[in-house]
């Protein structure tokens, strides 16, 4: 079963957008939230890594079993 992963979008009174990922680990958080950034269209001012950013992703294997 693949773990959840979540993006937790805040966006305060001033207009500052914030992204917090959750349940992805590794580099791979900021490939999620690029076309996200992209569409909201402001200057990433500050990025905060996580304790995930530092674990290894797990590989998902799909298995495809042949019915006889």
């Amino acid at each position: 079963m693949a773990e959840l992963q979540e993006i937790e979008v805040t966006i305060d009174a001033d207009g500052a957008v914030r992204l917090s990922v959750s349940g992805v680990k590794g580099a791979k958080c900021e490939d999620v939230t690029k076309a996200l950034e992209a569409l909201l269209g402001g200057e990433i001012v500050e990025r905060q890594r996580t304790v995930e950013y530092d674990e290894q992703p797990v590989e998902q294997e799909d298995h495809l079993r042949e019915q006889t």
